[in-house]
């Protein structure tokens, strides 16, 4: 599978589903005895782990954001209630 197909496949998934692709391929990677052969497994690890930290990161912003309009709106209220 070319990277481009990998990407194109992974970029939909959730972060539990790129979780668990990246655990299989850890225990493949485990299991691997020649190393030559676990490269472009090993490439598409790295690739997978580089998705999962950006789509975590930009859940947590999606969060944080969330959260401060929230804080505002009870801040807003509370001052049109005094």
């Amino acid at each position: 599978m070319k990277d481009k197909n990998l990407l194109d496949d992974i970029k939909i998934k959730s972060l539990t589903e790129l979780t668990e692709i990246a655990a299989n391929l850890v225990k493949k990677l485990e299991k691997q005895k020649d190393l030559e052969k676990s490269i472009e497994e090993y490439q598409k690890l790295l690739t997978i782990n580089n998705l999962i930290q950006k789509k975590f990161q930009n859940t947590s912003r999606e969060i944080s954001d969330e959260t401060r309009e929230k804080i505002k709106k009870i801040l807003n209220d509370e001052k049109k209630i005094i």
